[in-house]
């Protein structure tokens, strides 16, 4: 899916970068293979712009943020605001400003400490994650990493309960039980939600994860997925009551390129597992859905048409997204595009 070729999927809201990494100064990003630059306010909120100054072209990225707040050009210091409004030329104080002399603002909000973007005005706003503030409950910056894939792969993948005995047979996966627990599935107004429960092998070094030294524990998964490409794992150890609640955003920079932001929850502290110990647990799976994620096409069109194989009863959520995915394309007089082989 070319991701870049789909107008409507820049009316939605993408994680792009921690609100931390702009401590440093504007940052860049691709979003939908739009150049931006961000950066910090003073008073802590993020600004998305586009990355062109508009006097001779250079990268605001390469800038640096004045006392008052605004982003710089590095070359000439011509100054920005936040509306992308060029209110200061260094080199003409006394003089007026042209007219038009401006970059292209995008919405931009800070949410989960990530700074959010939606490039044309969004569809619907930034899911909601009851976890974050509740009581008891931390939350875990994971990583944020590029992957050579399409953001369609990721989110059919999180819901594949038929690829754990084979590419997390190292961690959790049981090799010699192949088939996959089916889902109980629910829709709603931002996607949908599928329950099911998943027996796991619980090795010594997961015990701290699982909270639980039995060899072969269950999860009890309520995963939701929020269109167009984020969505929750929520899973509950019932043998210990811990919650290992994952949030991630498939965010698309340019076909076949994305960002991936995680970060957890977990109902426990540190006494009971260090945020290192699930920081290392969790980027060891997921390096290996990486890989055999870079291995397919990024490119494979959405085909509502495809069945349910019989040895696949898990795969109603792959289905679903693709049709929700394509329903939306259609509502907005757009179609599917994908690489011509």
């Amino acid at each position: 899916m070319l991701v870049t070729k789909q107008p409507v999927l820049r009316r939605f809201w993408y994680a792009l970068l921690p609100m931390t990494a702009l401590d440093a100064g504007p940052q860049p990003f691709t979003l939908l293979g739009e150049a931006l630059v961000l950066w910090k306010r003073p008073d802590g909120t993020p600004v998305a712009m586009r990355d062109r100054c508009c006097h001779r072209t250079a990268k605001l990225s390469k800038g640096f943020v004045s006392e008052d707040g605004n982003i710089a050009c590095g070359y000439h210091g011509w100054e920005y605001d936040c509306t992308g409004t060029c209110v200061k030329i260094p080199q003409n104080p006394a003089g007026m400003i042209p007219p038009g002399a401006s970059v292209q603002a995008f919405h931009c909000q800070e949410k989960y400490g990530y700074a959010w973007v939606a490039l044309d005005d969004p569809l619907q706003p930034i899911p909601e994650f009851p976890e974050d503030g509740a009581p008891g409950y931390r939350r875990i910056f994971q990583f944020y990493e590029e992957w050579k894939t399409s953001p369609l792969r990721v989110m059919e993948n999180s819901f594949d309960n038929s690829h754990f005995s084979f590419v997390h047979k190292a961690n959790f996966g049981l090799f010699d039980q192949p088939a996959p627990a089916g889902y109980e599935f629910r829709e709603t107004h931002y996607g949908f939600e599928a329950e099911t429960r998943v027996p796991i092998r619980n090795p010594e070094e997961s015990y701290r994860i699982t909270g639980t030294r039995e060899p072969i524990t269950q999860r009890h998964l309520i995963n939701r997925y929020y269109l167009p490409f984020s969505r929750r794992f929520g899973c509950m150890y019932p043998d210990s009551g811990i919650h290992h609640i994952i949030y991630n955003c498939a965010t698309p920079m340019e076909d076949g390129r994305l960002m991936l932001v995680q970060w957890l929850y977990r109902n426990d502290g540190e006494e009971q597992c260090s945020t290192q110990e699930l920081i290392d647990w969790d980027a060891a799976i997921t390096a290996e859905d990486r890989d055999i994620l870079e291995a397919t096409d990024y490119d494979a069109c959405v085909d509502t048409r495809r069945r349910v194989e019989l040895h696949m009863p898990s795969d109603k959520p792959g289905l679903v997204i693709r049709r929700q995915l394509l329903g939306l394309l259609e509502a907005h007089g757009e179609s599917e595009v994908f690489l011509s082989h």
